[in-house]
């Protein structure tokens, strides 16, 4: 039996209609770190050698436009980054967001760790019932929230409050809190893997 006469998974003929450039670009706006074009050829489903190519004419074109943002190879691998002359523009949104008042879900957020930290993602979603990952990346870039440390057993970053928090709430310390801890949920009753917060991509906080 030829390769051409076997079976094929959905995803796989999927690959073959996209486009190379575009996919490229669809994969590296959501890495969070350098990906290498070995990866990204994986990716998208193209030969190795014309993803390093599309990756190189990518990164030129963007020069040459231009755009607010570039195409870098960097420690191995290429990723996204703000262009330079554009850089206050993005540092002012930032700054600026730190006086925008939280949302809903922000709030509900932050209680968690605030009484159960140091904690990570996965058991504040269990708690919440939904992914909370762009949440807590809104905490910790308003200063709220940091890393402390990692959990001995899983290796999840734990997550603790800051002194600016203290500091935005008017309390001296963490003992200083509203008695209403006894209200969360025990931990130990709850399911901490990701299926206990529905499928990636869905049902989480914005």
């Amino acid at each position: 039996m030829s390769d051409a006469s076997l079976p094929r998974g959905p995803h796989e003929l999927e690959l073959e209609m996209l486009e190379l450039r575009p996919a490229l670009e669809a994969v590296l706006m959501v890495a969070d770190q350098p990906l290498d074009h070995l990866t990204l050829a994986q990716a998208v489903g193209h030969p190795p050698q014309d993803v390093a190519d599309a990756l190189a004419e990518l990164a030129a074109e963007y020069d040459e436009q231009g755009r607010g943002f570039e195409l870098r190879s960097i420690a191995g691998g290429w990723r996204y980054f703000t262009r330079e002359t554009v850089s206050a523009a993005v540092e002012r949104f930032v700054l600026d967001g730190q006086q925008a008042r939280l949302t809903q879900a922000a709030l509900e957020t932050l209680a968690v760790v605030a009484y159960r930290q140091p904690i990570s993602r996965s058991r504040i979603s269990a708690i919440r019932g939904v992914n909370v990952d762009g949440v807590v990346r809104t905490l910790v870039t308003r200063g709220l929230i940091e890393e402390a440390g990692t959990d001995a057993e899983s290796g999840a970053i734990l997550y603790r409050t800051t002194s600016y928090f203290l500091e935005r709430m008017g309390l001296g310390g963490l003992d200083e809190l509203p008695e209403i801890a006894p209200m969360l949920p025990e931990l130990g009753d709850m399911d901490e893997t990701p299926s206990a917060v529905g499928p990636a991509g869905g049902g989480a906080d914005v």
